[in-house]
């Protein structure tokens, strides 16, 4: 029994100590033996082989030691769990420019050789688009890069991967079955037709800007034994400007001039005088 209610009040003072340390650093000093002579009187023996486990228990010094001790061991209290960061929109990262393409080999051996187009050549092959590119000859091919990808809306490209007939779609409308240089697109702006049966809208009529779909061509003519690539720096979507640009309202017509003042005529009436 003596052990038992011993156990209990060990496991009660870590308790307390854990949960309020200050308060019990605090307690009065009369509960605490003074000198070794109160500590015997309290517990019939005048020393103990460890630090007392009650304020009466052991010499003075072993009670003072346990004092100290329980402070030591007290567990720090549990740092507040930081705050929530705000929902702030991120700061847009600065586009990554991507390596020069250099032409090796055949268009689907060229974009394959470059780390920038990893993300479009894996789709290329998830819908088995990859072989096509590499044998067809005199094709065009709008390849995005990866950061073009990344710019997507997030879990677009995720969806798309996952629904095999849209990714098909998108990846063919980034193909036009014919050699298309920017010699083609300079000065001009007109729809061609894709390889999904929709229209690219190809944009040459800004001084140094080549426009395909909502895509600004970055490295233009990469040319490769079985036709063209055009790097761009956005995935294209299919209708996301208009295929013919609306005619600009004629001038208003100049207002007549107002009429001329008519001509006041005075007529001056001759009067001859008859000789008598």
């Amino acid at each position: 029994m003596p052990n038992h209610r011993l156990l209990t009040a060990a496991a009660a003072l870590s308790l307390m100590a854990g949960l309020a340390a200050p308060a019990f650093a605090q307690a009065p000093a009369t509960a605490t033996a003074q000198t070794e002579k109160q500590a015997a009187q309290a517990t019939g023996k005048a020393s103990t082989d460890g630090p007392a486990a009650t304020a009466v228990q052991g010499t003075a010094r072993a009670v003072g030691q346990a004092g100290v001790n329980a402070q030591a061991v007290a567990p720090a209290a549990a740092p507040a769990p930081p705050a929530e960061p705000a929902l702030v929109p991120a700061p847009s990262a600065p586009t990554a420019v991507a390596a020069k393409l250099v032409p090796s080999g055949d268009t689907a051996a060229t974009l394959r050789q470059s780390a920038d187009f990893s993300t479009f050549v894996k789709a290329l092959d998830a819908v088995n688009l990859a072989g096509m590119i590499q044998t067809r000859p005199g094709m065009t091919v709008f390849a995005p890069t990866n950061a073009a990808f990344a710019a997507l809306p997030a879990g677009q490209l995720n969806a798309l991967m996952a629904d095999k007939t849209a990714l098909q779609k998108l990846l063919l409308h980034h193909i036009i079955n014919a050699k298309v240089d920017t010699t083609k697109i300079k000065g001009t702006r007109g729809p061609w037709p894709s390889g999904a049966g929709d229209k690219i809208v190809l944009d040459g009529s800004t001084d140094g800007v080549i426009k395909a779909d909502n895509a600004t061509i970055t490295q233009p003519d990469v040319t490769t034994p079985n036709g063209t690539i055009q790097v761009v720096d956005n995935v294209l979507i299919a209708g996301s400007v208009p295929l013919v640009l609306a005619e600009p309202a004629p001038p208003p017509e100049a207002a007549p001039p107002p009429p001329a003042p008519a001509k006041v005529v005075t007529k001056t009436k001759t009067v001859t005088k008859k000789k008598k």
